[in-house]
């Protein structure tokens, strides 16, 4: 049935009411109900059972001009991880949506402390029962009750927000792990030129009308009226087939599976489906001015291209959803001079290929033995006469750790040492590294060595800030903040700590990225993942495989945890026990 908008009342960005002319009054959240004008035709279908004066969030379907307005968009997807060799390692099981709880916009706040872009100490400001405002990074206790969310700082009454779900997950990991926002396109751009400016680059490539009139409050506040009014009536103006990315925020234990690039990818979807933000004109062209594209390259990943740097030196990517758009980009690309020298790419990967060992590494009928002498005479008499009672007073130990050992180990290989606990894995590793066989040899080429043996060999982690260490080594901080994000450490506020202000397992995935900045032709660590959760194992795990692979790196690694096995895709699994060692191809190669 068709009615008429006749009013709205936005209390908060997930609670509003909009009166239909002739009834009923319909429930939606504030940032929906924002979009619909007074006079506006829509079309109502109501859910089995619904009925009232008053519809509440799921009674009703709402169109406007064939386009859903409610309910909101959502969506559950899988998103796999695969390896070299598998084409699915491991998989999340995410639901995206568009915002709807008051406690979907909590989360949002939790995640924008995690923005790089945020320059805020207090990114929300809060309501208390008493009409005071108080500004929060959380739900503030206020003297006379809780806080509730007024403002997230920094968006817009024309933002509108997406947020991404862990639909199967462990308890103590996030239900909200990121957190997306679209917004009108930016009123005005200019492009830096070289020597100069540029102006209103955009209606060069792009038809006006796909950018005019957005979200602009210039002109509209002339003393006396109230903010709201005036941000209402600049929302009421927008017409645009355009929309932008204003922020993408993934939650930092989770940055380097993937997820950025799936939540893009959905946010595309919505904007194609349901016209987003404004739900008035059927959107061809998504955008983004993010500076963080020049050092990562998730937008990329998503089809994104470079376009242009704004006036500021910002970087402006761009995403078609139609053949027309499509054809602008590419003519633009192709025609524009200073378009002509990236070809629509921005990021580069800075993390250089290392020279890789000139030939295999060989172990030839190893022989190696360790041997201790027990006695009691620097103990305690107490103890002494505990050990004597089971006969333990003097004892000269021999242990054969390997023997007569045969290993080829190939350059470029990823090779995972696998055994109980003393079976020799540590041993073997020693040898690869420095330390002499009782017999035997080991035959390698000359190369760069890095490794990380507990107690005999461990990278300096410095005292300094983790990019500027990891920098320091690469003599590159572009490549040291790659290096950072690949290794799970992909939060730049997190960058700016020292080795000693982060966890035991932060600290271990610091040591890898440490390591991999002396760019070795050989990597060995002893006891990989000993200090990560199953997750971050396998996430860490993938990570450094395919890194290895990429640059050339010979990898050998041992490790305990099936997750570590599982993700590593090995080329051969070493396995040691009590003196024998045999190799054979991993299961994914056989």
């Amino acid at each position: 049935m068709e009615r008429r908008v006749a009013a709205r009342r936005v209390y908060w960005r997930w609670f509003s009411e909009v009166d239909l002319a002739g009834g009923p009054t319909l429930r939606m959240t504030g940032d929906a109900a924002r979009w619909l004008r007074p006079g506006d035709v829509v079309r109502l279908r109501l859910r089995a059972g619904a009925g009232g004066s008053v519809l509440e969030f799921d009674d009703y379907v709402l169109e406007r001009e064939g386009r859903v307005v409610w309910p909101l968009w959502d969506r559950e997807v899988q998103h796999p991880r695969g390896g070299v060799y598998a084409k699915e390692l491991y998989a999340y099981r995410l639901r995206i949506r568009e915002a709807r709880y008051e406690q979907d916009y909590e989360a949002i706040v939790a995640l924008e402390q995690y923005h790089y872009a945020s320059d805020h100490d207090a990114v929300a400001v809060w309501r208390c029962p008493d009409g005071s405002r108080r500004y929060a990074n959380s739900k503030p206790r206020c003297d006379s009750g809780e806080g509730r969310l007024l403002e997230i700082r920094g968006s817009t009454p024309a933002s509108r927000f997406l947020v991404m779900e862990l639909v199967d997950r462990l308890p103590f990991e996030p239900e909200v792990v990121g957190y997306l926002r679209l917004d009108p396109p930016l009123p005005a751009m200019h492009r830096r030129v070289p020597g100069g400016v540029e102006p209103r680059i955009r209606e060069r490539v792009f038809p006006e009308d796909w950018i005019h009139p957005t979200f602009d409050l210039k002109g509209l506040q002339p003393r006396g009226r109230r903010w709201e009014e005036v941000a209402q009536e600049a929302l009421d103006r927008v017409d645009v087939a355009a929309a932008r990315v204003a922020r993408v925020v993934i939650h930092p234990d989770y940055r380097a599976d993937g997820l950025g690039v799936r939540l893009l990818r959905a946010a595309l979807e919505w904007a194609q489906e349901r016209a987003v933000p404004d739900t008035r004109r059927d959107k061809r062209l998504v955008c983004t001015v993010a500076m963080m594209a020049r050092y990562h390259p998730f937008f990329e990943r998503a089809g994104f291209r470079y376009l242009w740097d704004t006036a500021s030196g910002r970087p402006v990517l761009a995403y078609p959803l139609d053949d027309h758009a499509a054809t602008l980009i590419r003519r633009f690309l192709q025609t524009d001079p200073l378009a002509q020298e990236y070809g629509g790419r921005l990021y580069r990967s800075r993390y250089p290929k290392v020279s890789g060992l000139a030939g295999p590494v060989v172990f030839r009928g190893v022989d190696k033995a360790y041997v201790s002498v027990l006695d009691l005479d620097a103990l305690a008499p107490e103890v002494r006469q505990l050990l004597k009672a089971f006969g333990a007073v003097r004892r000269r130990v021999e242990r054969q750790v390997l023997r007569g050992v045969k290993l080829r180990i190939e350059p470029g290989g990823v090779y995972l040492l696998w055994g109980a606990s003393g079976a020799g894995k540590t041993t073997l590793l020693r040898l690869l590294w420095d330390e002499l066989p009782d017999a035997g040899w080991v035959d390698g080429p000359e190369g760069r060595v890095e490794a990380y043996l507990p107690g005999v060999a461990e990278p300096d982690l410095g005292d300094e800030a983790i990019l500027e260490r990891v920098a320091r080594r690469l003599q590159d901080v572009a490549a040291a903040a790659e290096l950072l994000a690949r290794m799970g450490l992909a939060d730049a506020i997190l960058w700016r700590a020292r080795p000693d202000q982060l966890s035991t397992g932060q600290r271990e995935r610091l040591r890898l990225a440490v390591l991999l900045a002396g760019r070795p032709d050989l990597l060995i660590v002893d006891e990989f993942a000993a200090h990560l959760d199953g997750t971050n194992a396998r996430r860490v795990a993938r990570a450094l495989s395919n890194l290895a692979r990429e640059v050339g790196i010979t990898l050998v690694i041992s490790s305990h945890r099936k997750e570590a096995r599982q993700a590593l895709e090995p080329d051969r699994i070493v396995y040691v026990g009590y003196g024998s060692v045999w190799s054979e191809p991993a299961e994914h190669r056989s």
